[in-house]
Formats: C-alpha cells, structure tokens, sequence
C-alpha cells in the first residue's frame, strides 16, 4: 500500500444510516461511501470490539461494530473497489488512552492466557474475513496504544506485558493475513517524547517488527502543527516507517446542534470540540477553517523526510446528529463504568454539516490527492 492514503473512518455509518441520517453532494442524495470514493478516499477504516454488547444481549451502541457488521461494511467498501483498515480495539468497546477494559470474556486471564487470548481472538477474527470474502488490506493492533492495552496487565510502565500481548497480534496478522500491512497506533501525535519512550519501548522489549506507524492528531486536543511536524519529521527518521496520520479532524462549526439530537440537557456530552478548546486552534472553526486544516496538514504529511508521509484516515466524517445514534447508550455506561452522558459528541468535526451536505474540506481534499501527492515509494 505505497499510494498516497486518503482514508475515512465510517464505522458509525450503519447506525447513523438506520437511524435516518442522509447525505448529499451539491444537493443530490448518495451513498457515503460512493461519495467519499468521489473525493478521492481510497482507503476505509472500520473498528472491531469483541462484543459490544450486555449481558442481556442488549447492543451498547456507536455502532455496535461486532464482527458481523464490520464483514457487512467491508463488503459495501470492497465492492467499490477501496482497501480497508481493520482497528482491533481489544476490548467489548471503545478503546483509548483512558481506557483499555478488558473484553468481559477475558477476565481473570492470567497474562499467558491474555497472550494466548489476543492470538486466537486475532487470528480466528482474519480467517473469518478471509472466509467471507473481505479479509483487510491493513491491520491496527491495538488504537490509541499510547498507555498500552488489556489494563492493568498491558498497562504502562508495564511495557514487557505490553510488547508481548501487541505482538501476539502481530503474529496473527502475519500467519493469518500475509497480505496485510501491520500498524501499531498512538494518540496525541504532537508529543514526540510519546512516541519515542513508547516505540523504544516496544522495541527493547522484544516487540514484534511491524510496518507502519498510526498517529491521532486533534488539534484541539494534541498540540499544534508544528509539534505534529516535528514529531512525524523526527519518528520517521528514528524509526525507518511509514507514517500515517490514523485519526484526524478539526470542526467546520460551533453552532449547537441539540435540535438535531433530540436530546435533553442532561443526556448529552455535547461537542468534542468545545469553545474553551476551539480557542486554541489556529484555523477558526467554519467551513473554511477546516477545509484550510486539511490543506496544511495533508502538506505537512507530504513533507516528512524520505516520502514516508504516507496520507491520513479522517476520523468519523459521516457521523451525523440523527436521533439515537450516540457514542455510548445506557447499556455501554455500566460496562465502561461511567456514569454517561451519551449523545453525540463529533457531529460537529464531520466533513457533512449537520444536513448531510459535503462541505469544502472534501474539494480541498479531492484537489490535493490530484494535484500534489507524492510519488509512490517502494
């Protein structure tokens, strides 16, 4: 996969089309996914968790992206002709810096059987693909790695459990997938001193040799530009891999959109992208502003050293504010252990408005990959 990547997370798409939501290219209603294919996206990224679902077997939401949809989704993807991302999150639900929670079937493991658990889970999860027709051209171990995975054993400082449980995924991927590219994902893609204690970690503890590096870059929340440049600039060079930026977006608005929702005050998480923390992104939160983010940031991608700025997968860019589709519903709370809200916190970083208009970011995107990608690297 040496082409330049303009990738799109949808795996909220399903849910968002079932509860109603619709999308439009200059006013007419399309697919999303044949409308992204139409702004140059080339690659899809779909989210995996074990079992998202109660023990009464009521879904938690956000997709609910079990196996069985994930097959649906990439079908409707290969279908069009676009690879596609497998994001193994290891867990019965989101999976992130804050939390990594083991899935319910894997509790009170001990780390050889944990180790033992992520090999057969990964590898029975790739065949199954490849049974059904859709087995992925990439594989993330792991998302948002960034304080390890399966806490408390994977957990930071505890980098020798996490070297070996991320690689017994890896060798999944290998034995499994051949075809695959392997990346292991972090967050906060400005914080280059992340990146090389977790990397070196990693390696020094015998950790598998994968092909990619994934970064998560919001600019609300992780630095600004230049410290994602100098980080990319300084981890390609250390680490010899490809770079991806994994998760991106920035806001196209700041308007509310509670009447879209549905949804009482004390039910929703509002906007990830608050005004407190829109203040300290240096492109205003319009149309423009986001259209002008992805411009820079697909050229400060370009730029890394030895053409190993390989593209970007924007994060979410369908998930419209329709009436019941949310991050997490009252099911997800107890397993997660949070006390909610739900709601829908990204409507406002999509790249529709919240009509399911295609905004200007996606031209701007379309020009790019035209006009200025860089050439294939071996």
């Amino acid at each position: 996969m040496n082409h330049w990547i303009i990738g799109m997370d949808v795996s909220s798409l399903p849910e968002v089309e079932r509860c109603g939501g619709r999308f439009y290219d200059q006013g007419r209603q399309g697919d999303l996914l044949e409308i992204l294919q139409g702004y140059g996206t080339n690659l899809v990224r779909i989210r995996l968790w074990n079992d998202p679902y109660d023990e009464q077997g009521n879904p938690y939401g956000a997709g609910t992206n079990d196996l069985p949809s994930v097959i649906a989704l990439a079908r409707r993807v290969r279908k069009l002709g676009m690879d596609w991302l497998l994001d193994f999150h290891y867990s019965d639900f989101w999976a992130d810096p804050g939390k990594q929670r083991l899935p319910k079937a894997w509790r009170g493991l001990s780390l050889e059987q944990l180790v033992q658990a992520v090999y057969d889970y990964t590898a029975q999860v790739l065949d199954t693909l490849a049974s059904e027709g859709v087995p992925p051209q990439m594989v993330a171990v792991g998302n948002e790695a960034s304080n390890g995975i399966l806490w408390p054993m994977g957990q930071v400082p505890h980098y020798d459990n996490l070297a070996r449980l991320v690689s017994a995924g890896v060798r999944a991927v290998r034995e499994h997938a051949p075809q695959a590219q392997v990346m292991l994902h972090l967050d906060n893609g400005g914080n280059n001193e992340l990146y090389r204690r977790w990397f070196d970690q990693y390696l020094a503890n015998g950790g598998e040799d994968f092909d990619c590096i994934g970064l998560s870059y919001y600019p609300f929340w992780h630095g600004t530009p230049e410290m994602l440049r100098e980080n990319m600039n300084d981890i390609a060079l250390r680490y010899n891999k490809p770079l991806i930026v994994a998760e991106i977006s920035t806001g196209h608005t700041l308007e509310d959109y509670q009447d879209y929702e549905q949804l009482p005050d004390d039910q929703r998480k509002g906007m990830a992208s608050k005004p407190e923390l829109a203040a300290k992104v240096p492109y205003p939160m319009t149309p423009q502003g986001q259209a002008d983010f992805m411009e820079d940031i697909m050229t400060l991608i370009r730029q890394v050293p030895n053409g190993l700025g390989r593209g970007f997968i924007y994060w979410e860019p369908g998930w419209l504010p329709v009436p019941g589709s949310q991050w997490a519903n009252g099911c997800a709370l107890p397993y997660l252990e949070e006390a909610g809200p739900g709601g829908n916190e990204w409507a406002n970083q999509a790249l529709f408005d919240y009509d399911g208009n295609a905004l200007p970011a996606l031209e701007r995107i379309r020009g790019f990959q035209e006009g200025d990608a860089p050439a294939p690297v071996g």
